[in-house]
């Protein structure tokens, strides 16, 4: 594929969000000895926040914020009035604990050898820090739509990152396990990948699981994704490099010290 980098979705995509705020939510329901029923009220926690920041221009808020006040609303529709208020803020900030898919962070690093990779998505800056040092993931850029000031699927999202990026838009391959994600992307001019998610929204399974027959690669897991972007021939060329510097850097050096050997080993055999 003709292209010269790759921009990732990351909530969802690449961080297993419904694991963690599941996670949290029943463990700060059994302090209290409350039971429900965790996977629902988690996605409903989830469908809010969407709701509120999709395609939103010029907002004088980001995620962070939503998950807070969608987290009001949660608590009060779910008979949760027991969290304390310490017991809320860390339920909202759980979403900067995630932990990544666990397939992506070596295919991350094969994706690298050959392209620059950026996290393109519409958490916001201090989220995408924390949750990419905690799970050792190192991109060549993170821009957030918090940046641009416009939120997927707007297409200025787009456009303004690939601008960022130097590139055209028919340059970059966007990654994402969402149609609508890829459908804006592909609308002004990306190349994209569906990368499925079965498990992203728990037992409920995700409200889009079908890729849209236009993307141009379908995978199930990212392995798969850098095995087709980058070939393993591919990633053995820097060796092969480094190989052919240290052969012309010690050639020079190797051949008197075979003729000496030769020498000494003919003065023992006349």
């Amino acid at each position: 594929m003709d292209i010269k980098a790759i921009a990732v979705d990351t909530g969802g995509t690449v961080l297993d969000w419904h694991s963690g705020v599941r996670v949290a939510f029943r463990r700060t329901g059994g302090a209290h000895r409350l039971q429900r029923d965790w996977h629902s009220i988690t996605n409903d926690y989830r469908r809010r926040a969407m709701k509120r920041i999709v395609g939103q221009v010029g907002p004088k808020f980001n995620i962070d914020d939503v998950h807070r006040s969608c987290l009001s609303q949660v608590v009060a529709d779910h008979g949760l009035q027991a969290f304390s208020e310490q017991e809320r803020g860390q339920l909202a900030d759980s979403w900067h604990r995630l932990h990544a898919w666990p397939d992506f962070a070596d295919a991350l690093a094969r994706m690298r050898t050959r392209f620059p990779v950026v996290s393109f998505s519409m958490l916001p800056v201090a989220l995408l820090v924390a949750v990419s040092r905690r799970n050792d993931i190192a991109w060549d850029a993170v821009i957030s739509c918090e940046m641009i000031g416009a939120y997927k699927p707007n297409p200025e999202a787009y456009l303004q990152a690939a601008e960022w990026m130097n590139l055209l838009p028919a340059d970059i391959l966007m990654v994402a396990c969402h149609n609508f994600d890829l459908n804006a992307a592909r609308a002004c001019g990306f190349k994209t990948a569906f990368a499925r998610r079965p498990d992203e929204w728990g037992p409920e399974g995700p409200p889009d699981p079908t890729a849209h027959p236009d993307c141009d690669i379908v995978v199930d897991e990212f392995t798969a994704l850098a095995q087709a972007l980058v070939p393993w021939r591919a990633c053995l060329a820097p060796f092969r490099t480094v190989i052919a510097t240290f052969t012309r850097v010690l050639m020079p050096i190797s051949d008197p010290l075979r003729c000496g050997f030769r020498a000494a080993s003919g003065a023992h055999n006349p």
